[in-house]
């Protein structure tokens, strides 16, 4: 069992609507609405839904999308909704955003996923809440970016401190650089974002260098090598974001859980294993009790290897916000491997394990120049542990 049995972690909500799977850039496109689905089938499958409640959702409103996009841009996704016709100066119409009818809707209602989950914390309704449909961490202020056209994650954060909230923290754990929400609250020292991604000198969207550190360092990036696996990886979280966050103590954690850091993502070059991601998940749930108060809402993002990771992976991801986690060699249930070959002609994967025990030594213990890995730890507790009191050496 976990650390937070579901008598102590409160109720636990799980947002959802078939609708979010029209969020669809075609047939073509790596971001397949099928991973949710897949995500969803998975966890009903295993009874993981029998430790949380489901709850509907409604699309956010214009008002609710322009405390974080400029309302120009809102128009100009909503006439491209109406018939589909490219605006490539509001980023729809490229290979990564195309454009397509029905976009702001099925934007809007991926952003009202998200905002009715912080809701529900907020409230004091549940303890902790997800949107595993949310994440869309790229879109920017007056621009589509990275598969990402409304900011879910932000538009929550900022509703938050709309209601008076003093501090939050946003932990991005997306190989890819987390640049739309750090650039919404790049300034704002009531938001401390820490992104941990693989390098922009290999990756998209080509920001996240440890010296983007924003109003009074609450902008932290870590920037790991490409091939950087489980224990490379747990070191640098453990070497940061603990700390970061204890300092910092936020009044609510929101967490973006972009799954494509796993080996077999077809989009980037770290090498987690689903076991290394899974004891994320678990280490930020203790943070999320730890720092603040427990009050917790967590989001999808990328992930690109459709069958074999994502579902798995945001499987764990509910069953370890909702108390009950999964034990790894727990086997993938029957009826829904007959459901991912109906759907996808694909083979499904047979546990919920890749096999692995994943292991790190802190950074404690030594610091090794030669190691590219260390080299951006340290890069990072440099440029922002002095702005929170916190000693950068190890």
């Amino acid at each position: 069992m976990s650390d937070f049995a579901r008598g102590a972690c409160g109720p636990v909500r799980v947002v959802w609507d078939d609708a979010l799977t029209s969020y669809d850039f075609g047939p073509h496109h790596p971001l397949a609405p099928v991973r949710v689905e897949l995500t969803m089938a998975l966890a009903r499958e295993l009874g993981v839904f029998g430790a949380v409640e489901v709850v509907p959702c409604t699309p956010a409103t214009d008002d609710d999308l322009a405390s974080v996009h400029k309302r120009d841009y809102i128009e100009a996704v909503k006439r491209v909704s109406l018939d589909g016709r490219p605006d490539v100066r509001a980023g729809l119409g490229t290979s990564d955003n195309p454009a397509f009818a029905g976009v702001h809707e099925a934007s809007a209602l991926i952003a009202g996923a998200t905002l009715e989950a912080v809701k529900q914390v907020h409230s004091g309704g549940a303890m902790h809440a997800l949107n595993v449909a949310g994440g869309l961490h790229h879109a920017m202020p007056a621009t589509a970016s990275g598969f990402c056209v409304y900011n879910d994650p932000a538009v929550a954060i900022a509703w938050l401190l709309a209601q008076g909230v003093e501090k939050v923290a946003y932990v991005d754990v997306d190989v890819h650089h987390g640049d739309g929400v750090q650039a919404m609250f790049f300034d704002d020292p009531r938001v401390l974002t820490i992104s941990l991604h693989e390098s922009p000198r290999t990756l998209f969207p080509g920001t996240g260098f440890a010296e983007e550190t924003g109003a009074e360092g609450t902008a932290v990036n870590v920037a790991l090598p490409a091939g950087c696996g489980d224990s490379g990886w747990l070191r640098a979280f453990h070497a940061v974001v603990p700390p970061l966050l204890r300092e910092f103590a936020p009044d609510f954690l929101v967490t973006q859980h972009g799954c494509d850091s796993h080996a077999l993502d077809p989009l980037a070059h770290l090498m987690l294993s689903l076991d290394g991601q899974r004891t994320a998940y678990r280490e930020l749930h203790k943070l999320a009790h730890e720092t603040a108060g427990g009050r917790w809402l967590a989001t999808g993002g990328g992930g690109y290897e459709l069958v074999q990771v994502v579902p798995r992976a945001w499987t764990h991801l509910i069953a370890e916000a909702a108390g009950a986690p999964i034990e790894p060699e727990t086997a993938t249930p029957d009826a829904w491997r007959e459901f991912v070959r109906a759907r996808t002609g694909e083979l499904p994967p047979l546990t919920m394990t890749d096999g692995r025990t994943p292991e790190y030594r802190p950074i404690s213990e030594g610091y090794d120049p030669a190691d590219p890995i260390d080299r951006a730890i340290m890069a990072t507790r440099n440029a922002v542990f002095p702005y929170h009191g916190l000693d950068p050496l190890p």
